[in-house]
């Protein structure tokens, strides 16, 4: 009687194992989580069983302090392409974390637990583990602003009546791509991803060449009663030493573009100039695109 009772007691213990027991999958973070106050931050898993994707599964994640009581913080993942979830979520505060998964596909449910540790965002983006600072982005902000201001002044210069009525409409219409922020972080990978390129290719700035090219832009700009008022206003000595920064990348920049129109020179000796820089941009983009996707670009 005693082995009857042991026997299915046993057997109710295995059966209650097996109801909570479910396939064996790996989870591994693809998107490092950064903290950013106020925001959600993007967060982003690949589910493999073996080393195969897992698709179709319903996946949702609670986040825990490991050494603090601040509750918890779920988020339902919603599933990519290749056993890849995401979705976004809001942190208290930057520090370790244990974060537990729930997996379900079929009735079947697994529960994963892995720790992470969440830093605080030192800019808006990273390229190639270099952070794109929120400074970044306001200095992009401010270049747009001075094309724009350059613009306006012109037109009024330039232009009367109706015709100066439409042009300072479209100029009027660009202040909000120039608030865009997801465009300003692009122009910055842009410039950023050619001048590392140029110099895989054994290019250099000089700094004369530098300086010379800081020349002409410090002229135009002083041309300008707006231009000179937006970099009075921003700080002149932060701004001319933020702007030598960015024309050495654009002097490596225009190295490659050199390249691309010596290249398509030799290889057409007889195309009109016009037709050489129109095919050498062309290329520069196609291989702005090539190196883009080389690079290992996280934006927040």
């Amino acid at each position: 009687m005693k082995k009857r009772l042991l026997f299915a007691l046993l057997l109710i213990v295995a059966m209650l194992a097996g109801c909570g027991s479910g396939p064996d999958y790996t989870v591994k973070v693809t998107k490092e989580l950064f903290y950013q106050k106020d925001t959600a931050a993007k967060f982003e898993i690949k589910v493999t069983e073996g080393k195969k994707a897992v698709k179709g599964l319903e996946v949702s994640a609670e986040f825990s302090m490991a050494n603090m009581d601040h509750g918890t913080t779920d988020v339902k993942l919603t599933e990519g392409k290749d056993g890849a979830y995401s979705g976004e979520v809001a942190l208290p505060m930057s520090g370790k974390y244990e974060v537990a998964f729930t997996l379900e596909k079929d009735g079947k449910k697994s529960e994963k637990v892995i720790d992470i540790n969440v830093v605080k965002a030192k800019g808006v983006a990273k390229l190639n583990g270099e952070w794109i600072t929120n400074d970044d982005v306001s200095f992009y902000k401010l270049i747009n602003q001075l094309q724009l201001a350059i613009s306006l002044e012109t037109a009024q210069k330039k232009y009367s009546g109706a015709q100066l009525e439409e042009e300072l409409a479209y100029l009027k219409s660009q202040e909000k791509v120039i608030d865009d922020k997801n465009q300003l972080v692009t122009q910055i990978i842009r410039l950023r991803s050619m001048a590392l390129l140029a110099e895989e290719k054994g290019h250099k700035a000089d700094v004369a060449e530098v300086d010379a090219a800081l020349g002409k832009v410090r002229d135009q700009y002083n041309g300008y009663e707006s231009a000179r008022k937006l970099i009075g206003d921003y700080g002149e000595d932060k701004f001319w030493a933020t702007e030598k920064q960015q024309y050495e990348m654009i002097v490596l920049a225009q190295k490659v573009q050199k390249d691309l129109v010596d290249q398509v020179k030799k290889e057409n000796p007889t195309m009109g100039e016009q037709e050489v820089y129109f095919q050498a941009q062309k290329k520069y983009e196609e291989l702005l695109v090539s190196q883009v996707n080389s690079l290992k670009i996280e934006i927040l």
